[in-house]
């Protein structure tokens, strides 16, 4: 078992050492030492739930029609808290869109609206107090599942609030329309609220005025954060959440869709949760047709999680997670005598670089001409992003390739050699497709065939197993570290963290074939 040293203040410099995973799954045990008791974790679910929609969101309807629908699917998240408390679960977390849908417009999404009270100004309970406020009735069933469950209980819904036209801001039709969690104590109150801030095409929905900037305390394990889907690559709400040391845990309602192979739903929600040494509660919706599956709950050693692309039914996931996800210990080797590939990497990194006849070596300004055994860069689209590729050949190797100011590397080797096509790729600029953000990437992916232009395509079985180090020289301290193997199965580095200003990930032991193994690096004052 392995666990990380996660890095305090920004610099998130992570250490993995031997110890045992204090994160005990519904299907899977793990069994610890007789000091990790009960009182030191507590017990977590997030439903990946097949909503049902509208047969036509532009539709103009009524409140009536609209309460109709969203009972069908309210009725399904009272089931699931009904078995989740039957289990021990403490706190539940229900996808976005879970309850009304997608989308709508800004008029034909109206009657799906709950009225938001601010919960900073108000306190209420809208099981004990349902006529209280009009247009709560999504908001009054919530509060009496989490009565019923006895559990917090985290959801998406719409909301809206009035606003006059004194306002600069206020919509010409006279309101406000958010995409909205809501976070309920387990006797029904409500806790706190938070309104997406990074829109992802949702034209029904303004962007909060202000960043809400949301934590809530309970009582089992200290400090949460929130904040929703597209959220988790921006600097604000996300990383913001995380300066402040006592947010322990996320709660992260979501409708990802997949995008391979770099943002599959686990990958980023597995990055996170190991970048920030910090238990991540992913509950996504479930719409296979639509590439949206894929859900978990991620500590920095360990997930539970849910991809399933063929099942048309939701998936409840329980675990039980320690209340303080390890943190930082120490730096440096922490294993002992020093692996072999780890002395080389080091050696590498120090400047003494093997010679021609040892290793494949591609430059940043290109392969020497007299080099014929150099294999050639290439370029190729990922993820809309136009990448500078280097061919993994043979069974063993040292390949570097460059683009602007990073230069990405990989030590491997190869037990076996499968007919697969794997290459090296090296990403650094401003993505712009689906979202404009900065990014730099190194990558070691599985091509959609054994044409170079098929890297980069999306993949999700591979027979290839690599030992490997994976480095690059990156500009930001925020990187995501992502390791997928066949059948969309996440693996658990065996280190990572920097190293002489570079930022390494180290693994062998695959249990499967590798699809992706990459360092996601965000620039955040660049976008």
């Amino acid at each position: 078992m392995v666990c990380i040293m996660s890095g305090a203040s920004r610099q998130l410099t992570l250490f993995l050492y031997g110890c045992c995973v204090a994160a005990l799954g519904v299907q899977a045990e793990e069994h610890c030492p007789a000091e990790r008791h009960q009182a030191a974790q507590y017990v977590a679910a997030v439903y990946e739930h097949r909503s049902i929609l509208s047969p036509n969101p532009l539709a103009l309807t009524s409140r009536k029609q609209a309460l109709e629908l969203m009972n069908q699917n309210l009725d399904i998240y009272e089931q699931q808290v009904t078995i989740a408390a039957q289990k021990g679960v403490q706190i539940i977390v229900f996808p976005e869109d879970g309850i009304h849908g997608f989308n709508f417009t800004r008029t034909s999404i109206y009657p799906f609206l709950d009225f938001m009270p601010s919960p900073h100004l108000v306190r209420w309970n809208p099981c004990l107090e349902p006529h209280r406020f009009h247009d709560t009735e999504v908001l009054q069933r919530l509060s009496c599942m989490a009565v019923k469950g006895e559990m917090f209980l985290v959801a998406n819904l719409g909301t809206k609030q009035p606003c006059h036209s004194s306002d600069p801001g206020c919509p010409n039709d006279g309101r406000y329309q958010y995409n909205t969690n809501v976070v309920f104590s387990s006797n029904g109150t409500l806790v706190d609220s938070y309104r997406k801030q990074n829109l992802y095409f949702e034209a029904a929905f303004n962007t909060p005025p202000e960043v809400d900037h949301i934590t809530f305390d309970t009582p089992f394990a200290g400090k949460f954060g929130m904040f929703t889907c597209f959220d988790i690559l921006f600097l604000h709400p996300a990383v913001r959440l995380l300066r402040d040391s006592e947010v322990k845990h996320v709660v992260y309602p979501t409708a990802w869709m997949n995008q391979l192979p770099l943002l599959a739903a686990i990958q980023i929600q597995r990055g996170f949760a190991i970048a920030f040494g910090v238990n991540f509660l992913a509950a996504n919706i479930h719409h296979p047709s639509l590439g949206m599956t894929g859900s978990g709950i991620h500590t920095p050693l360990k997930s539970f999680w849910h991809h399933d692309m063929e099942s048309p039914e939701g998936h409840l996931i329980i675990a039980q997670v320690a209340k303080n996800p390890q943190g930082l210990i120490g730096t440096g080797n922490t294993t002992g005598k020093m692996d072999p590939s780890h002395s080389k990497f080091l050696k590498i990194l120090a400047g003494d670089l093997y010679s021609e006849k040892d290793a494949q070596d591609v430059h940043c300004d290109g392969a020497p001409k007299w080099n014929t055994n150099a294999p050639p860069t290439f370029n190729s689209e990922m993820m809309y992003d136009n990448f500078t590729l280097v061919p993994v050949w043979g069974k063993e190797g040292y390949l570097r390739v460059c683009a602007n100011s990073l230069c990405c590397h990989l030590l491997y080797q190869r037990p076996t050699l499968s007919k697969e096509l794997y290459a090296l790729g090296v990403f650094d600029g401003l993505h712009t497709v689906h979202g404009t953000y900065y990014v730099q990437v190194c990558a070691l992916v599985k091509c959609g065939g054994l044409g170079f232009e098929t890297c980069g395509q999306e993949v999700t079985e591979a027979a290839g197993i690599f030992e490997f180090h994976l480095w690059g020289n990156f500009s930001t301290s925020y990187i995501f570290p992502m390791l997928l193997t066949s059948g969309m199965t996440l693996e658990t580095p065996d280190q990572l963290g920097w190293e002489n200003d570079h930022y390494f990930l180290r693994k062998s032991g695959l249990s499967s074939g590798l699809v992706t193994a990459a360092l996601y690096g965000r620039l955040y004052e660049k976008d």
